[in-house]
C-alpha cells in the first residue's frame, strides 16, 4: 500500500478505491476474459462506466486533483452504487464543512448549554447523554452510567469499544458496535477535519482492530435504531436510541434510550430507575 493508504493523506483515492474494490466487474457490465490480479474494478474500467477520461479519473485518486465537480462524482458513485452516506462522505471529503467565520464569540467545544443539562437532570427513568464531534461524553443522566459505563462524562465511546476490555462484556454483540462506531466516526472525521484528525491518528497507534476498520473506509450516518446491552445486577437489555443534533457549531449530539413500552427491558429499567433515584441496589427479573 501507498503512504497516503496508512495515513489518509489522500482520503478522496482511498474512499474510491475501497469502493471500487467491492464492485464485481461482471455485475457492473465489464466483459473480461482475462484472469483479473485485482479486486473489483480497474481504474481505466469505472473511468469508463462513469464517463471520464481514464488519466483524469487517475488524478482523482491518486490526489493530484482533488476538486472534482459534482458531476464527476455523482457519475462515480452511481457506477459505485453509493448510499446516501456513502455519497454525502464522498461530497464533504472535497467541500468540507466550515465553521462560521463570523466573529462572535462561541462557548467551549466541550460545554453543554444549561437548558439541556436542566433536560437531562429531569429525565430520570431513561438513559440519555450528550456527545461532542469525537464521541466524548460531556453531560449525561444518572441512569445513563447505571446501564453502560461509558454513558458518564469523562469517558469517550470510540476509546471505550476499542480500548477498555469491559467493552465487550458490555456489548454482546461488540463487533457490530465497533464496525459502527468507526463508520460514524469517519462520517464526522469528513466534515470536521481539523478536529478530529489528532483524535483518529491516536487511535489508530493504540487499537490494531481500529486501524483496520478505520482503513476499510465504510461509513455510517445511523440516527436512530436499537442496542443490547449486558447490565450488570440485571442482565440483557434491548433498548431503541433516537439521536438529536443540538443547534450550533459544537457539534454536540444528544443520545435517548427507552425501552419499547411494556416490554421487559420497560420493567427492568422502571426498576433499575426506581433504584437509582432511591439510592439503593436492587435485581429486577428480565
Amino acid at each position: 500500500m501507498s503512504r497516503d493508504d496508512h495515513t489518509d493523506g489522500n482520503p478522496i483515492g482511498s474512499f474510491l478505491r475501497s469502493r471500487r474494490e467491492r464492485i464485481d466487474p461482471a455485475s457492473a457490465g465489464v466483459v473480461d476474459s482475462t484472469r483479473r490480479r485485482v479486486k473489483g474494478l480497474r481504474r481505466e474500467e469505472l473511468a469508463l462506466l462513469a464517463g471520464v477520461s481514464p488519466s483524469y479519473y487517475s488524478r482523482i485518486e491518486q490526489g493530484r486533483d482533488r476538486h472534482p465537480s459534482r458531476e464527476i462524482l455523482q457519475a462515480l458513485a452511481d457506477v459505485l452504487r453509493l448510499d446516501d452516506t456513502e455519497r454525502t462522505y464522498l461530497w464533504s471529503l472535497v467541500a468540507p464543512s466550515l465553521a462560521p467565520a463570523n466573529g462572535r464569540a462561541t462557548a467551549p467545544a466541550d460545554t453543554v448549554r444549561p437548558g439541556v443539562r436542566v433536560l437531562l437532570d429531569r429525565w430520570c427513568d431513561l438513559p440519555a447523554f450528550v456527545v461532542g464531534p469525537n464521541r466524548d461524553v460531556l453531560a449525561a443522566t444518572a441512569l445513563a452510567h447505571r446501564v453502560n459505563p461509558a454513558w458518564s462524562p469523562g469517558h469517550n465511546l470510540v476509546e471505550f469499544t476499542f480500548l477498555d476490555p469491559r467493552a465487550r462484556q458490555v456489548y454482546p454483540d461488540w463487533e457490530e458496535i465497533g464496525l459502527q462506531a468507526v463508520a460514524g466516526l469517519r462520517t464526522t472525521a469528513a466534515a470536521r477535519p481539523a478536529e478530529l484528525a489528532g483524535f483518529v491518528a491516536g487511535l489508530r497507534e493504540r487499537s490494531e482492530t481500529f486501524r483496520a476498520l478505520w482503513d476499510s473506509h465504510d461509513v455510517y450516518d445511523r440516527v436512530t435504531g436499537r442496542k443490547r446491552l449486558a447490565v450488570d445486577g440485571v442482565g440483557f437489555l434491548s433498548l431503541d436510541f433516537e439521536t438529536f443534533a443540538l443547534a450550533g457549531p459544537e457539534g454536540h449530539v444528544l443520545y435517548v434510550y427507552f425501552p419499547r413500552p411494556g416490554s421487559a427491558d420497560d420493567t427492568a429499567l422502571r426498576a433499575l430507575a426506581r433504584a437509582e433515584t432511591a439510592g439503593a441496589p436492587t435485581s429486577p427479573e428480565v
